[in-house]
């Protein structure tokens, strides 16, 4: 299985960017896929998550501002950023748990996000 990201760049503060994510391989079902972040020197951390059958969860920092979907036919997962800020500065990563058939955890690559003026 591989998770490729699409979507970082170079966005100005109050800005809005699409993240998107495809699994490919022989998936038999997804349970959950996931957006995490990494600033310079901090710990990875988890921005949006969707569980099959239960309502996104948010960072608290990001709630109202980033809005986490999924295509289960695609196999894929956006994350759609508005009101950028500074802050909002990381490697953010696609991370899903997948069975394929053995349920396991996959990450993705990374994509920058760089917020600045």
């Amino acid at each position: 299985v591989q998770l490729v990201e699409s979507g970082g760049g170079l966005v100005q503060p109050g800005g809005s960017l699409t993240l998107s994510c495809a699994a490919s391989g022989r998936i038999v079902s997804v349970a959950s896929m996931a957006w995490y972040r990494q600033a310079p020197g901090k710990q990875r951390d988890l921005v949006a998550e969707m569980i099959a059958g239960t309502d996104p969860v948010y960072k608290d920092s990001v709630k109202g501002r980033f809005t986490i979907s999924r295509d289960n036919a695609k196999n894929a997962v956006y994350l759609h950023m508005s009101s950028l800020a500074p802050e909002d500065t990381a490697v953010y990563f696609c991370n899903a748990q997948i069975a394929a058939p053995i349920l396991e955890e996959y990450w993705g690559q990374g994509t920058q996000v760089t917020v600045s003026s």
